[in-house]
């Protein structure tokens, strides 16, 4: 390997601004160094704001999809004004830019989403009409499908605002990833860990992926070190039936992978945004023949849906591969 990182010259680690963005790249810098024997001033953190960041004040889906909170931090990578890029997967787009390579992944924290309330203690606890808050168009359609009897509002933002919005009111209830709150040791705030069988969770929810430059040898021995096989054999089966379902924000898509020595489990769901169909389907096979799965998955769900699902939820039945961004 060509030289490590040292203090006089640092691997740049890339990330975005939010407490939990920070505790993600602050785990992938401790891990480099405790596998390179390296001192945590051996790296530095680079906090790079994003558009998704910046408009708090309009649902993803009108601005962009997933891009917003990846466009400007890899922009930063190509540009090699940093080294690699720490992101949360369920926010990465299935496509990459030429250029960038996304093969490692940290080992995967708690796939459930929580229920978060300051009054009631689970879904089926909530009276007919509560309010609930969500910017998520996977957890509102899933809602919907479940309780369609509930108000459900936009409800943006970090951990913190959410919960101040919960506190003035805007909503009763709300939903986030219990990843995130294990991170930043915000389990207090949980009145619910929900079941994959009640909501399954976003395809690579709990998953961080640490992307590099596909001409940066030592950035790609360094994190070959640290990538967890299991988490990586899990996010792959996932992200390939994602990829041919075109996963956008437009899209509310569903999906988990579950091993069991060298078999996995594939669950998948798609949904009218409206939460008025849902379709779901699970396959079962070798943990290597994964993404093979996810797309098979995929096929199938697409051939159960009527006709009306492709009109209204923003898949294409006979999609080619989608443009970078």
């Amino acid at each position: 390997m060509d030289a490590l990182p040292t203090p006089e010259r640092p691997m740049r680690i890339g990330t975005r601004g939010s407490a939990l963005a920070l505790a993600q790249a602050h785990e992938t810098r401790d891990r480099l160094a405790a596998a390179h024997g390296l001192p945590q001033d051996a790296f530095v953190i680079e906090v790079i704001k994003t558009t998704g960041d910046r408009v708090l004040d309009r649902p993803l889906r009108e601005i962009g999809g997933k891009g917003l909170f990846t466009r400007e931090i890899e922009d930063a990578l190509l540009d090699a004004r940093i080294d690699i890029a720490v992101h949360s997967m369920k926010d990465m787009p299935v496509l990459q830019p030429e250029g960038l390579v996304l093969d490692c992944y940290l080992p995967r924290e708690d796939v459930r989403d929580a229920f978060v309330s300051r009054r009631w203690n689970a879904i089926a606890d909530l009276p007919a009409g509560t309010v609930v808050g969500s910017s998520s168009l996977r957890r509102r359609a899933q809602l919907s499908h479940r309780r369609p009897d509930l108000t459900l509002v936009e409800f943006r933002g970090n951990v913190q605002t959410r919960m101040r919005k919960l506190d003035e009111g805007v909503a009763e209830a709300t939903f986030l990833a219990m990843a995130g709150l294990t991170r930043l040791g915000m389990l207090d705030v949980v009145r619910g860990r929900i079941s994959p069988d009640e909501m399954l969770p976003a395809v690579a929810q709990g998953a961080i992926g640490v992307e590099r430059r596909a001409d940066d040898p030592v950035a790609g021995a360094m994190l070959a070190a640290i990538s967890d096989l299991p988490t990586v054999l899990r996010v792959e089966a996932e992200r390939a039936f994602l990829r041919r379902l075109d996963g956008s924000c437009e899209t509310p898509i569903a999906g988990l992978a579950e091993l069991d020595g060298d078999r996995l489990r594939l669950r998948g769901e798609i949904l009218l945004p409206d939460g008025s169909v849902s379709i779901t389907g699970v396959r079962e096979g070798l943990a290597t023949d994964g993404p093979a799965m996810g797309r098979d998955l995929a096929e199938e769900l697409l051939g159960r849906a009527p006709p009306a699902f492709f009109e209204l939820s923003g898949i294409s039945a006979d999609r080619g591969s989608p443009p970078i961004r």
